[in-house]
């Protein structure tokens, strides 16, 4: 009897977790048929995206052997689906070294994500969007610190010592929070004064977090504030240009380096799959990230427009609801395999971690109707916990 196969597009947050839920509910087979696991990604190993703000401060590696992250017995693609039919179940794949291949299917499961938003490269800086634009971002500080040794004039070596980071999401506000600690302890060994580093956050909104409430911004801000983190609010930078931030509203300032954290977008990859997409550029699926007119194809993860059917909120792109939506797809591929309910998609609670630097976090819940706050060292713990639950690493 045939293999039941099952291919998982996308190796990120919801891919991974979604081969073990599949793995955990499907691994005794299916009606006598043997369950056939197969991940395919662009990739060399396993990415910590939520983590990019660390090669842009140190040589920490943010990468995790697919083996380490895989069920037992799943087998590896290196390369992308660049077509697929959907009446055959078959899929057509470019692998790493151009070559294209044919994979049939009978379950497919699309969690190909999401990337970040660049800046133009008329706006100069460098845009915070992979292993290879941090590296640089952490290579351009160093030697503006280093240069600083050397220069006599005051002005030239306090731009030298400063850093904008653009864009004060969840990535921004960390990764200003890293650059601020990491310039100042590179600036102690180099001989040169700390207090003189200036790490610039530019938010074009009112007041961070606005995912939150506002008391949870203020807290956040006064913690930023505290670290040496100058915040900008209102204020929209326009572009980097000859050592200085251009912006909407008020003169340039200058500084060494311009990090781009514009957020994320659903995967432009989506298109060629002839899915159904939302306006946003999001697979269209129904609640139980069913993707309509594609038999045993499903939707999760930042690629997916995700709505709970109890209150019609949809799920926003991150880490936290991808992975309650692949644990939950483990059910839903087994049940549907079988012929049984399966079970729709339920929002999580509302709560994010923040990471604030070296040792120190935010975290913010609510539950039944009042929020919950825990910082410093406690929260840090609890982020470090849930990135490392994300990766799968222990």
């Amino acid at each position: 009897m045939k293999d039941l196969t099952c291919v998982v597009v996308g190796g990120g947050f919801a891919g991974i977790h979604a081969l073990k839920a599949i793995h955990k509910t499907c691994h005794k087979g299916i009606g006598g048929r043997k369950l056939r696991l197969i991940l395919i990604d662009m990739g060399s190993a396993h990415v910590r995206k939520v983590l990019l703000f660390r090669p842009a401060v140190s040589e920490e590696g943010i990468t995790v052997p697919w083996e380490q992250v895989m069920p037992e017995g799943t087998r590896f693609i290196q390369g992308r689906v660049i077509g697929m039919d959907k009446e055959s179940k078959q899929l057509t794949l470019e692998d790493s070294t151009g070559l294209e291949h044919k994979l049939e299917y009978d379950v497919l499961v699309v969690a190909i994500g999401s990337i970040v938003r660049q800046a133009a490269p008329e706006q100069g800086g460098i845009s915070l969007t992979g292993l290879e634009a941090a590296e640089r971002i952490r290579e351009r500080w160093h030697a503006n610190l280093k240069l600083a040794v050397k220069e006599t004039n005051a002005q030239e070596k306090q731009r030298l010592m400063s850093t904008a980071v653009a864009g004060a999401g969840i990535t921004g506000i960390e990764t200003s929070a890293e650059m601020v600690h990491a310039m100042r302890t590179e600036a102690v060994k180099l001989g040169l004064d700390p207090k003189l580093i200036r790490v610039h956050l530019f938010n074009s909104q009112e007041r961070l977090f606005l995912e939150g409430p506002a008391k949870v911004a203020h807290r956040l801000e006064r913690y930023l504030t505290d670290l040496g983190v100058v915040l900008h609010h209102g204020r929209r930078v326009i572009k980097e240009e000859l050592g200085l931030v251009h912006v909407n509203d008020g003169s340039p300032i200058p500084v060494g380096i311009t990090v781009w954290t514009l957020g994320l977008t659903p995967n432009p990859a989506l298109l060629s799959l002839g899915l159904p997409v939302t306006m946003d550029g999001q697979i269209v699926v129904d609640e139980s990230y069913r993707v309509k007119d594609a038999p045993g194809v499903y939707g999760i993860g930042d690629c997916a427009h995700v709505v709970d059917p109890a209150n019609g909120a949809a799920d926003r792109m991150t880490c936290k609801e991808a992975i309650p939506q692949a644990t939950r797809l483990g059910g839903i591929v087994h049940a549907d395999l079988i012929g049984a309910p399966a079970a729709k998609h339920k929002s999580v609670s509302e709560g994010y971690t923040v990471g604030l630097g070296p040792g120190h976090g935010l975290v913010w819940s609510r539950t039944w109707g009042m929020d919950i706050m825990i910082t410093g060292k406690l929260a840090y713990k609890v982020k470090s916990f849930m990135w490392n639950y994300s990766s799968m690493v222990r």
